[in-house]
């Protein structure tokens, strides 16, 4: 009796299973031939809190009177960076929900969970390295040469604080940096279509570009992260070449992500051109590629002269 009662409703499953499939394949094709909508209020809080709780941060520290953030308190900036460190991977997980291409939910959240991680310690090397900057600190100078540190008793404490840095610049930024691109890159990777009319960006777009590509500048000669960035760019390049000839174009998406990497690609280029000749920061980065941080810059040249 129960056997055929389980016969007889099987075919009403199957049925309503083919049904359900049916209306989410229909769904998915009316998606796919649609055309591709470029996510300004994203890509706008992408620029907003980059500039603001970012670029930003620094700045409000030297500008923000003294006293009212003591040397033992967290400062201005270290809020703003706390804020980063929520905000930002909220909005990459937002911009990965809209991929048009399912992505490795795996991959992704190990990346935010990596991302979390780097941010986190570097900001708590990064809130001492400016209180070691406001008792004269040189970020000109390695460690060891800096004229607070360099004669520090008993000697092992400079050992510290070239501890302290490599967390803030080395660790830090890789478990920030690395997974924050990769993320990048894997949205990047779904931003192809068909369509023609998906071809273009909107006025809104190109208005962003600009500072979107002038924030990156900054992130990757402050953050050192040269390397990394143009092997993402490169990877970008091969992905669009390889789709070009299965018939695919970037959407508006992913032409802004494109042309925001070409204008860094640039500023790079001038930025590197102008100091080439430092002899006091080639001395702090020597080696092949020769990427000077803007606020080694303001320490060695500007500082002096507010």
């Amino acid at each position: 009796m129960q056997a055929t009662m389980r016969k007889r409703q099987n075919p009403v499953i199957l049925q309503g299973s083919v049904f359900h499939q049916s209306r989410h394949g229909s769904r998915d094709s009316e998606s796919s031939s649609k055309k591709p909508q470029f996510h300004l209020d994203l890509w706008f809080y992408f620029t907003v809190q980059n500039w603001l709780l970012d670029f930003g941060r620094p700045i409000v520290m030297i500008i923000l009177p003294l006293e009212w953030f003591p040397l033992n308190k967290p400062s201005a900036g270290d809020y703003f960076h706390m804020a980063y460190n929520v905000i930002t991977p909220f909005l990459l997980l937002k911009l990965i929900e809209r991929s048009p291409k399912t992505l490795p939910r795996s991959a992704v959240y190990v990346c935010i969970i990596m991302f979390v991680m780097g941010a986190s310690i570097h900001l708590v090397g990064d809130s001492i390295n400016h209180r070691l900057i406001l008792s004269g600190y040189q970020l000109h100078l390695s460690v060891r040469e800096n004229p607070i540190i360099k004669n520090l008793k008993p000697e092992t404490l400079i050992d510290s604080f070239e501890l302290l840095y490599y967390y803030d610049e080395s660790l830090g930024h890789s478990m920030w940096y690395i997974p924050f691109f990769l993320i990048l890159f894997l949205y990047f990777t779904g931003c192809f279509t068909h369509v023609k009319e998906g071809k273009a960006m909107p006025l809104s777009a190109w208005l962003l570009v600009g500072p979107s590509g002038l924030y990156y500048w900054y992130l990757v000669t402050e953050g050192q992260i040269f390397i990394l960035y143009i092997f993402t760019f490169f990877a970008m390049m091969a992905i669009i070449m390889h789709q070009k000839r299965k018939g695919f174009v970037l959407d508006s998406n992913g032409l802004f992500l494109f042309y925001t990497f070409c204008i860094t690609l640039a500023l790079i280029a001038v930025w590197v051109a102008c100091l080439w000749n430092d002899k006091i920061l080639r001395k702090k980065y020597p080696g092949v590629i020769y990427v000077p941080e803007p606020w080694a810059f303001y320490t060695l040249h500007m500082k002096d002269q507010r």
